[in-house]
């Protein structure tokens, strides 16, 4: 079944508890108030993991639009293209959208019940926290108020600035600092040696292998975005790795 079905189906919902519980139920026509933390379970065959995951895409995609006053027709176009999906469904993604971005709570709810239910997994966040990136970028501007929300869902995930800097370095945005530094993007420094650099890109690749991920609770329709992220950490090891040939 498609992500898409289970969170229509609203059983995972219940599962979900919490703020972005509450929204699988309004989507579904039940009511979803029952406290709990989701559990840990990396699982694929737990559905509330991947279910958290993309209602918790679409709340604060929600939220982000709300921050910066405008939903911009390109950015919607990006997040089907991004997430398939599927032409029946967009009424219901619409329709969460709409209930997360005229919800009472904050985006900080949302973003901090996310980070308790992948709090062991950080690449599982960081993927998130690329969606919301590849969307905001979706006009090929991060406008401030835009970075300055991103930064702060980064911060409840439990990235530090120079994590968040890393992770924007690799949707390479025009005028965003060290927007074309390699190293940048694998987190390491020019003084580094080439054992910490092979190092650091090995962990990366590792981390973020969709095969991985999807254990760990991504879902299967955002497969394309971790493609994009793996092929981006390899190709700024091949500009690293060609520079220090020529050095």
């Amino acid at each position: 079944m498609s992500i898409w079905g289970k969170i229509l189906g609203g059983a995972a919902g219940f599962t979900l508890g919490g703020p972005l519980g509450a929204l699988v139920g309004a989507v579904t026509g039940h009511a979803v108030d029952r406290h709990t933390d989701g559990g840990n379970d990396s699982n694929g065959g737990d559905p509330t993991q991947s279910v958290a995951f993309t209602i918790g895409v679409i709340a604060l995609s929600a939220k982000m639009a709300r921050a910066d006053g405008v939903v911009k027709r390109v950015e919607v176009n990006t997040f089907k293209r991004l997430f398939q999906v599927p032409p029946e469904e967009l009424d219901h993604v619409g329709r969460v959208f709409d209930l997360a971005r005229r919800s009472t709570h904050g985006f900080e709810v949302y973003a901090r019940q996310i980070a308790a239910l992948f709090e062991d997994r950080h690449a599982v966040l960081e993927e998130l926290l690329d969606s919301l990136l590849a969307i905001a970028e979706a006009d090929d501007e991060l406008h401030e108020v835009e970075a300055g929300y991103l930064r702060e869902v980064a911060r409840i995930f439990g990235f530090g600035d120079a994590d968040f800097d890393r992770i924007l370095a690799g949707h390479h945005i025009a005028g965003t600092p060290d927007e074309n530094d390699p190293y940048h993007l694998l987190g390491v420094t020019r003084a580094d040696p080439d054992d910490a650099i092979k190092a650091a890109h090995r962990r990366l690749v590792r981390e973020h292998h969709p095969d991985r991920l999807i254990a760990q609770g991504m879902p299967q329709e955002f497969i394309d975005l971790t493609t994009r992220k793996v092929a981006a950490i390899n190709a700024a090891y091949d500009r690293i790795q060609q520079d220090r040939v020529r050095a």
